[in-house]
């Protein structure tokens, strides 16, 4: 087989659904807004689950309770409750008691084992789940398990989130329309080593449960631990990722990499793009690196680098701070083997400053700032270190005075 792969085309908004899942999304007034808040995934019988947790040693209970119960049942499990509101992180005792109410509760309305139904928490750290407002609505929360219920199950995971973050792609293969559509939270508290807040990624094409591991490793390290809004890790990133249906031969798993890929890239892009209080999203390219992993890691430092940040905002062309921050990735490069660009102006050609007009620079940064949401809002750095042939691209944000205010104004 070539490997010239299946065009995966984007799918409208309402027909997002891959066969056989179902999705809910309803406000259970765990938040102070009438907002949705509550939402349900549930998988046809014989899914596979795989998840990929938060690195931090201050975890919420629910995270360290999925990874457990995904490990129990082999990646078997049938069902995810993800509330907003409240992270039910630094909770103690109570958080567990929350986490097992809730989970018994939806395993006895859905007819399925307790062990497996996961659960997903996010909101505010150290305030315990408000738990009798859950409980009371998760009737109400199963009723709402119907085919279009796609977009009420994204709504309902966000928290300072400004827009939902969605999308699904379709393809035609071994003769099959094959549907991956995933949805996600996340907007401060980003960085990589589990950066997503929180993910969900749907795939009605059967594979077996060590192969979706390694796809799902693979596309994680590519897009949401590829992005940037702060720097913070949160205590309750969750990335799971399910696949169910037919067997696909193996032959294919190389499209359908491709297409988890473009789903978690997307989506990961949709984060950094809504990071708080963000005016642009900032994308490093970083070329002809010796390896991939290197490639990442330096793009992964100018995203996180809070210079490089402001000086986005500023509309400010400092190259020394993203040519400090790529120094400080760890990999090693030589500098005079560097160039790069901001844009399509060289500012470096192998470590020589080139002649550039900064304020074409400063106009070009300026171009991209509040055009949020939209194609032309992307801040493009490049850079070729010269010497191999891999590549790889991470995503960030500028950083703006409206991210200090919402911070600084979080729980007042």
């Amino acid at each position: 087989m070539s490997q010239s792969y299946p065009i995966w085309s984007f799918v409208d908004e309402g027909n997002e659904k891959p066969s056989g899942f179902l999705f809910a999304g309803i406000s259970a007034g765990l938040k102070a807004s009438n907002k949705k808040d509550l939402a349900l995934i549930l998988a046809p019988e014989g899914s596979i689950f795989s998840g990929m947790f938060t690195q931090s040693i201050v975890r919420a209970s629910c995270v360290d309770n999925c990874e457990e119960r995904i490990k129990k049942t082999l990646g078997f499990a049938r069902a995810i409750i993800i509330n907003s509101g409240q992270a039910n992180a630094c909770t103690g005792k109570l958080g567990l008691q929350h986490f097992q109410i809730a989970t018994a509760k939806v395993a006895e309305l859905l007819g399925i084992k307790e062990e497996e139904v996961l659960m997903c928490s996010t909101g505010v750290i150290g305030v315990p789940i408000k738990i009798n407002y859950l409980v009371k609505n998760l009737p109400n929360l199963v009723s709402d398990l119907i085919d279009n219920n796609f977009q009420n199950a994204a709504q309902a995971i966000l928290t300072t989130d400004l827009t939902v973050k969605k999308v699904a792609i379709e393809a035609i293969i071994q003769g099959r329309k094959i549907k991956i559509a995933g949805f996600a939270k996340g907007s401060g508290m980003i960085y990589p080593n589990m950066a997503t807040m929180l993910a969900f990624l749907t795939c009605d094409a059967g594979i077996e449960k060590e192969e979706w591991d390694k796809i799902i490793s693979v596309a994680a390290k590519k897009s949401f631990n590829a992005i940037s809004v702060d720097g913070e890790t949160s205590t309750n990133d969750s990335f799971i990722a399910i696949n169910s249906g037919e067997k696909i031969d193996k032959r294919f798993f190389p499209i359908i990499q491709k297409g988890i890929d473009i789903v978690c890239q997307n989506l990961a892009k949709s984060i950094a793009r809504d990071g708080e209080g963000a005016n642009c999203l900032l994308e490093v390219l970083v070329q002809r690196a010796k390896n991939t992993d290197d490639a990442i890691m330096v793009a992964k430092s100018i995203c996180n680098s809070a210079l490089v940040k402001t000086a986005i905002h500023g509309c400010d062309p400092n190259w020394g701070r993203i040519i400090s921050a790529a120094g400080n990735s760890g990999v090693q490069f030589n500098l005079n083997d560097v160039d790069l660009y901001i844009g399509n102006a060289q500012i470096l050609e192998k470590g020589k400053l080139k002649k550039y007009d900064s304020q074409k620079v400063t106009d070009y940064i300026k171009s991209r700032m509040g055009g949020r949401y939209l194609v032309d809002d992307i801040v493009q750095i490049t850079i070729n270190l010269n010497s191999g042939e891999s590549k790889g691209k991470a995503w960030g944000c500028d950083l703006s005075k409206k991210y200090v205010e919402i911070n600084s104004e979080y729980m007042t």
